[in-house]
């Protein structure tokens, strides 16, 4: 697909990934109490553990070394006796979800998030997962999933969290070329992504995803062709090919490099292109937003089947209404509500040592929160969604906000079915901004989220 350089000028905006809505930016309830959000656990689970489980997020924050184009919360130590103290905080506020909850809860997948979940050493990760196992029910679908460095994952951390059940895991990859790794902090050979993929691979791991990221600093076109083609040899299961978020308000260690290495918007969006036609090339098959997989991996035959979900984990093949965040800044989504954990280790820690749920931040979705919310991961899941009869109002509303993107051929309307065009794809968060009341409502006078392109 040829670029639109005037379309990428035009719609190329500061605007959400939607991870979820409304974005935390929007949120209200910096106050929201803990008995609520308890209670609002406690229905959700009450009408879905027995029919979808539920899911567990758990982020294990820990880093030795800072990649400067991270925007995630994170803690930078070479102590390694932080695990176990650490590990024994999440199992504490674990069991007070656990007696907020009528039954035995049905676990249908637990990610393991960073951080860098394999800092942990294979004995406490066995501790950790075993220790929640005791007091669960596996999902027949069951999947454990995790993140992992190439650099620090070993052998013996492999076997113990395959032997665990997990048979998918997430490598941190970025990007290949020496110059790119070296401004991001975040160096690691092919040779060494190549071993411990044959490793996970001898082991009997069936879906490897590597993530890689375009737009990062001294990013070209040889890069990503590079890049690439390494992961035609690799050929992992699953890419995750996201764009890098410039943030550095938010995420201070991203000022460690001059912008004006970063490719701007036209360049950028010449590296995913070529990105994407060379994996097309290798086999892989787009899914939804950023996401390819090579066939018959889950993750195609969901979005084949239209049952594809997202949420706070990524995409899923499976819709759970409750998943619950364990960790420092971890969040939890009772479908109705949002809950996130205090984001200071320090406080995270001394909240759960005193017996209380760490939630300092919330939101309590409305009806039409809601509303729009189902048809927003409609779109970045399947790229359409059909709106009720019943809010003509609504529909009106939004076909008037995306007229433009509809002369631009972006996006097409059949009687109240909304459908992304393949050249939409490109701007499918500008197509969710137009269903976003909130964004509309609440104009803001500072930039709050990265570049949509």
């Amino acid at each position: 697909m040829s670029i639109d350089l005037e379309l990428i000028r035009k719609y190329n905006v500061a605007g959400p990934r939607y991870t979820s809505y409304p974005t935390v930016p929007y949120w209200e309830g910096d106050n929201l109490a803990v008995a609520d959000w308890q209670h609002l656990c406690q229905k959700t689970f009450d009408e879905s553990n027995i029919a979808q489980g539920i899911s567990l997020y758990i982020h294990l924050p820990f880093c030795e070394k800072l990649c400067t184009f991270c925007g995630c919360n994170k803690r930078i130590t070479v102590n390694h006796a932080v695990e176990e103290p650490y590990i024994d905080t999440l199992l504490k506020e674990w069991n007070m979800y656990l007696a907020c909850f009528s039954q035995q809860p049905i676990v249908r997948e637990i990610h393991l998030g960073g951080g860098t979940p394999t800092f942990f050493s294979a004995q406490n990760l066995s501790r950790l997962i075993s220790n929640i196992d005791a007091t669960i029910a596996r999902h027949p679908d069951f999947e454990l999933s995790y993140e992992a460095h190439p650099n620090v994952t070993t052998q013996e951390q492999l076997q113990v969290l395959y032997d665990m059940g997990s048979r998918r895991i997430s490598f941190g990859i970025q990007d290949f070329d020496d110059r790119v790794q070296i401004a991001i902090n975040r160096v690691q050979t092919y040779d060494q992504v190549a071993l411990v993929t044959h490793w996970a691979r001898q082991i009997g791991y069936h879906s490897i995803n590597y993530d890689i990221i375009y737009g990062l600093p001294y990013q070209q076109l040889s890069s990503i062709e590079t890049t690439m083609s390494f992961i035609g040899q690799l050929r992992p299961e699953r890419i995750a090919f996201y764009s890098y978020a410039h943030v550095p308000w938010m995420a201070k260690s991203q000022r460690g490099y001059d912008e004006n290495n970063l490719p701007q918007a036209t360049e950028k969006r010449a590296l995913y292109e070529r990105g994407r036609a060379l994996l097309f090339q290798y086999g892989y098959h787009e899914i939804a937003m950023d996401h390819f997989a090579l066939e018959n991996d889950p993750l195609l035959r969901s979005s084949i089947k239209g049952t594809l979900h997202r949420n706070f984990m990524g995409y899923t093949p499976h819709h759970t209404s409750l998943m619950i965040g364990l960790g420092v800044s971890a969040i939890s989504d009772s479908w109705t509500a949002y809950a996130q954990n205090n984001k200071s280790f320090e406080d995270y820690v001394k909240l759960v040592s005193s017996g209380t749920l760490p939630i300092y931040k919330g939101h309590i979705l409305t009806e039409e929160d809601l509303y729009v919310r189902v048809h927003i991961l409609n779109l970045i899941c399947r790229f359409t969604t059909t709106f009720d009869n019943k809010t003509r109002d609504k529909i009106m509303v939004y076909k008037e906000r995306l007229l433009e993107m509809e002369l631009d051929r972006l996006i097409h309307w059949h009687e109240n079915t909304l459908s992304v065009s393949n050249k939409g794809r490109t701007f499918i968060r500008n197509i969710c901004m137009a269903l976003d009341e909130r964004l509309y409502r609440q104009q803001a006078t500072t930039q709050l989220f990265s570049q949509t392109i």
